[in-house]
């Protein structure tokens, strides 16, 4: 996978240090009858969108040096980071020997990234290796709707687990939330395959743990699905922790509406200590107050900082969508493997509004869709055994009216 070396410049030889062959990052099937079902599902949608008697154009896969406005960060702390009883994210914030990116600054400039962008007649895909090999934005050309959150300036604040973070696009939290490496450049590849797809594989050594991971964004001609396979290897002979949830941001506004799957009757919060009903909610639930009957659902009734997952095992969906652009995101996965169903919002009241200006400029609040493998809820760890590798998939695509 390529990195970008001490002078900036894109280091292809650098997916031979990764230690990634083709064996690790091509995806395996949990299964091979599920496989086979989300195979037709995929075929059907392509079917549907394919106008009568055409030709699927070819995937276009190309890469392009961008400027972003940036908020300047200036160099990591030089001095050791051991663990003192920090807490991230409900888990101990253990970040040697990683350091700590706390030095933000709200002076503004322009930086070059390098982006890589997939492309077909219904979708465009761009990928920041960069900054944590996160998936920047996804636009519906039919539509001009960016069914993704796309940033248009990079302005980090201090909720990664090891200080800088932004928000947007899809983050990969693996194997933490907020990942050490959230902001930091990884390793990345390309490839195309025989069907006419077109993958790009971001992934890393964390250091931390010593184990490996690879995420390959993949788009097929005639479709627009970007289904996601995951990897993750622990190459250690001790069992290690895990969590992983993918950080799906989108645009939120008062016309704005989560859909979780209908047989959703429930609700809970972070370590399944309260409960709510779905979609109407009469109870107080993490510091808000639904006692009249306030339908959950909706962005614009709550007021404050939230998260909400699922209490759901049975279904491989969940969305959102925009009744003003009736438009929205949709995400399917393999409720087996993949059973995390969450958001997450700032609120619609003062305070969200303050998180928009510590956030973005321009771009307006949004909401986390978040997926979870292995995982129902956060945080909530799994074991990895000595040398045991996992593989999924996720899968995203816009729709609309």
């Amino acid at each position: 996978m390529s990195q970008k070396d001490s002078h900036g410049r894109v280091n292809r030889n650098a997916e031979h240090r990764l230690g990634l062959n083709r064996a690790f990052i091509l995806p395996r099937r949990c299964s091979a009858l599920r496989a086979a079902a989300f195979q037709r599902l995929v075929g059907l949608i392509t079917i549907f969108m394919l106008p009568l008697g055409a030709a699927a154009a070819p995937v276009k896969l190309w890469e392009q040096d961008e400027v972003i406005p940036t908020y300047l960060s200036g160099p990591p702390d030089p001095n050791p980071m051991f663990f003192f009883g920090r807490n991230s994210q409900g888990a101990e914030g253990r970040i040697y020997p990683y350091p700590l990116y706390d030095n933000l600054t709200n002076e503004k400039g322009e930086q070059r990234y390098h982006v890589v962008y997939l492309e077909n007649e219904y979708v465009k895909i761009g990928i920041l290796p960069e900054i944590g090999g996160r998936l920047f934005s996804a636009l519906d050309k039919t539509d001009n709707y960016d069914f993704i959150y796309h940033q248009h300036v990079i302005k980090p604040a201090l909720i990664g687990l090891i200080g800088a973070w932004i928000s947007g696009g899809i983050e990969w939290n693996i194997p933490h939330h907020h990942r050490a490496s959230t902001f930091l450049p990884v390793q990345w590849s390309t490839e195309e395959n025989p069907d006419g797809s077109k993958t790009v594989w971001v992934g890393e050594f964390e250091v931390r743990q010593r184990m490996r991971w690879a995420v390959g964004y993949t788009l097929r001609p005639g479709s627009s699905v970007l289904t996601c396979a995951v990897r993750i290897l622990n190459r250690t002979p001790m069992a290690n922790t895990m969590l992983c949830f993918a950080n799906v941001a989108v645009n939120a506004n008062e016309n704005y509406q989560i859909i979780f799957p209908p047989s959703t009757q429930w609700v809970t919060y972070h370590g399944k200590r309260e409960f709510a009903s779905w979609p109407i909610a009469h109870s107080r639930y993490s510091g808000a107050d639904f006692t009249a009957g306030v339908d959950v659902s909706w962005w614009k009734n709550h007021i404050v900082a939230n998260s909400m997952f699922a209490w759901n095992y049975q279904d491989d969906f969940f969305a959102g969508y925009d009744h003003g652009k009736q438009a929205g995101t949709m995400s399917i996965a393999d409720h087996h493997v993949v059973p995390g169903k969450k958001f997450w919002t700032w609120g619609s009241g003062p305070p969200g509004r303050m998180w928009d200006d510590i956030l973005t400029d321009t771009d307006g609040p949004y909401i986390e869709l978040m997926v979870g493998a292995y995982s129902d809820n956060q945080p909530d760890y799994s074991w990895l055994q000595p040398f045991e590798t996992r593989s999924f998939e996720m899968n995203w695509y816009p729709f609309r009216d």
